[in-house]
């Protein structure tokens, strides 16, 4: 990965190169995640995400040195990297869209275990139900007078 100091004897073509193989592995994590995901494999989804933040931090810091890049900046300015800045962006896109659709697969799952939660807990206080000596329902041990 690279470094503030690394980057700086790197072309402004070398440095677009860097970010476009950082944005291609990112795709490929996040593609795993999402098979992750979907085989409800906690162990490889902790794994998984932190191969995800280690690469969004090298991500991050790569496009703070492009900024800090001065021959970049021209180099982009006079147009010349415009091919490469599309392509980027391009897989920028992909990549969050990506993201965006295990987030929802999160979220799917999230409310998949509160409504079991709900389902067994319902189905729990069923069985906890009892009756008085005059017949009226009530739930659990408190109406023998015990409190937990």
């Amino acid at each position: 990965m690279l470094s503030g100091s690394d980057s700086q004897g790197l072309t402004s073509t070398d440095l677009l190169a860097k970010q476009h193989e950082q944005l291609t592995l990112l795709a490929q994590i996040i593609a795993n995640e999402k098979q992750i995901l979907q085989q409800h494999d906690p162990q490889a989804l902790l794994k998984v995400s932190q191969e995800k933040n280690t690469l969004l931090l090298a991500i991050q810091q790569l496009d703070h040195d492009i900024g800090l890049n001065q021959v970049f900046a021209q180099d982009k300015a006079a147009g010349k990297l415009s091919p490469e800045l599309a392509e980027i962006a391009q897989l920028l896109e992909h990549c969050q869209k990506q993201n965006l659709i295990n987030g929802q697969i999160i979220q799917q799952s999230q409310l998949a275990v509160e409504r079991m939660k709900t389902s067994l807990l319902e189905n729990h206080n069923k069985n906890a139900i009892t009756y008085d000596n005059k017949g009226k329902k009530s739930a659990g041990l408190s109406s023998l007078g015990f409190k937990a």
